[in-house]
């Protein structure tokens, strides 16, 4: 299904949207770049009509431009959940810029189990977890779970090229199927002290993960 937007005016769309005022290493806030978030949200759309008239959730929404993005492509309605209010005064004032409404969001620890209310409840899970670096070890497997826990259809997550091989055994695990549907370029601009290169290329993986049955 063709995408109600192009491309190129999405990306422009995402690049205009205000990113995290001061970044908290301890929620690995990083922002997801515009082209990467366009380029993700166009292949859910295209590839798989994951977007239009959907009910989606964006898990660990930040400044909100997967939530934003997901609605300018068609979402019925978004729900977008961040443990962090900063980040959610930033992204309630970049959904006034974009003059998006169906777009709800809602501060709450995605991994607590309160949120398990919505199992099975959402078309579409967004995410851009954290990678799981410093002490957060095993994070990004936590949020990818839940993803699936809360899906009804499908869970579109990014991670770590690197971390390929462990998602794949992670799936059988749990008895989930999934794959590799796009491969990125993420330039990973210098966000904390402890950075010292400017910025740098990670590469990673966009996984399309789903119930075994689905």
């Amino acid at each position: 299904m063709a995408a109600v937007m192009k491309l190129k005016t999405l990306q422009g769309h995402l690049q205009d949207l205000n990113g995290f005022e001061k970044p908290k290493i301890h929620f690995e806030q990083y922002e997801t770049p515009a082209h990467i978030a366009a380029i993700m949200l166009y292949n859910i759309q295209t590839q798989y009509e994951g977007l239009e008239d959907k009910l989606v959730l964006d898990a660990g929404c930040g400044p909100g431009s997967l939530s934003i993005g997901a609605a300018l492509l068609g979402a019925g309605m978004v729900m977008s959940m961040d443990i962090d209010g900063d980040a959610l005064k930033i992204f309630n004032n970049n959904l006034e810029d974009m003059e998006v409404t169906n777009v709800d969001a809602i501060q709450c620890d995605f991994l607590n189990t309160s949120v398990f209310r919505w199992e099975n409840y959402f078309d579409t899970v967004l995410m851009n977890p954290p990678f799981g670096t410093k002490n957060n070890s095993g994070i990004d497997m936590k949020f990818l779970q839940m993803g699936l826990a809360l899906s009804c259809d499908s869970v579109y997550s990014l991670h770590k090229t690197t971390t390929r091989s462990h998602i794949q055994k992670k799936l059988k695990e749990w008895g989930a199927k999934g794959s590799v549907i796009a491969e990125l370029q993420y330039d990973l601009p210098a966000t904390y002290k402890f950075h010292k290169q400017q910025s740098r290329d990670i590469a990673v993986d966009l996984w399309k993960v789903q119930h075994p049955d689905s």
